[in-house]
């Protein structure tokens, strides 16, 4: 299974991708939302952990790309979008999902329920 982390806190992606690799999955991360767009064009990916704040602009914009179909990915399914946020408003989690997450956990979490 292969999973992009879409997040900009660089210490975060780092122990996530420690954690997934021990599991057996592949992972990339991205810190914007342009690096994400870019590496959703040419990878096919089975999970796209998300972050919504963005240096240059939202998760939702990326998630709502994916399900849109406004971004063109390879592979024959869209990924499964798990947005990862500290944003715990229910407006936001109700977004996230409207928007085509199929789930939002929001930090801090633990490792086991991610």
């Amino acid at each position: 299974m292969r999973v992009l982390i879409v997040e900009d806190q660089a210490g975060l992606v780092s122990a996530l991708r420690v954690a997934l690799q021990r599991e057996g999955y592949a992972v990339d991360g991205a810190g914007s939302v342009a690096d994400a767009m870019e590496k959703l064009g040419v990878n096919a990916y089975d999970l796209v952990v998300l972050d919504i704040n963005l240096p240059d602009g939202s998760g939702f914009e990326v998630a709502a790309a994916l399900r849109t179909g406004d971004l063109e990915i390879p592979g024959e399914e869209a990924p499964r979008i798990l947005m990862l946020t500290a944003r715990n408003r229910l407006d936001d989690r109700v977004r996230g999902l409207d928007v085509g997450a199929d789930d939002y956990l929001t930090k801090p979490f633990e490792l086991a329920e991610l």
